[in-house]
């Protein structure tokens, strides 16, 4: 008889700890706020305060070593002449390499011949002062430079930095303006933030196969003009106001 008793009270404790334990996350559950989801966007117009400059030697010859000579000396010539403009070397970045052969055009069937090869090196420059990229452009096409790949403008990360804090700021501002609108439109008001996502950025001002100073229709005192132009940085937030 005591037995059946106690395995009567161990049944009534279980069933009293899981009611209290339902009981208790119900309380503990999260009550649903009422909220207004606000998204902003803030731009801010900047002059960039970097440029790279990407050109090439191209040479060829039916000796692809002589073709690989030619190269490395004509390349040589124009980074001692950066160089001795007063390019730092640590701005000067080899970026690309490539040989491949110049084929014949095929007759038939019969397979194509290997007529020369082609190399091509690759050079990047990096400046932090971009007035001197036209500067940069005519040392190195006056030196052997006669292939043109890109300019691209950019900003430096602390620039960057600046900029992209005023543009948070602005978006942050449209947020709350239009989350304000819209409660007060709704006899509500604004009481806290519950979230926010950010995102945002900017892309740099890019030129490719830019015009060199040394086109045969380009008369030999000319000299390159390069205009870098303004560079926006956005900056987007999506803010969960709480309201009552």
């Amino acid at each position: 008889m005591m037995s059946k008793l106690m395995r009567v009270a161990a049944i009534f404790v279980i069933l009293f700890v899981a009611a209290v334990g339902s009981v208790s996350a119900q309380a503990d559950s999260p009550v649903n706020d009422n909220v207004i989801h606000s998204t902003g966007t803030g731009n801010v117009i900047g002059t960039p305060d970097r440029a790279q400059v990407t050109f090439s030697v191209q040479t060829e010859n039916t000796d692809v070593k002589l073709a690989q000579a030619e190269n490395s000396a004509k390349m040589n010539t124009v980074i001692d002449a950066l160089i001795a403009s007063g390019i730092p070397r640590d701005a000067l970045k080899t970026t690309g390499y490539n040989i491949y052969p110049v084929y014949e055009d095929s007759v038939g069937i019969m397979k194509p011949k290997v007529k020369t090869y082609r190399v091509t090196n690759t050079l990047t420059v990096t400046l932090h002062d971009v007035s001197k990229t036209g500067e940069v452009i005519d040392v190195a096409v006056d030196n052997g430079i006669n292939q043109a790949d890109s300019i691209r403008f950019m900003l430096s990360d602390q620039q960057q930095k600046v900029l992209r804090t005023s543009a948070l700021k602005k978006a942050v501002d449209q947020a709350r303006s239009d989350a304000d609108t819209v409660a007060g439109a709704m006899g509500t008001e604004v009481t806290g933030v519950k979230s926010a996502d950010i995102s945002g950025g900017y892309y740099p001002v890019l030129f490719e196969n830019y015009q060199y100073a040394g086109s045969a229709e380009v008369k030999l005192d000319a000299r390159t003009p390069v205009q870098p132009g303004d560079i926006t940085v956005s900056a987007s937030v999506t803010i969960t106001y709480t309201i009552r």
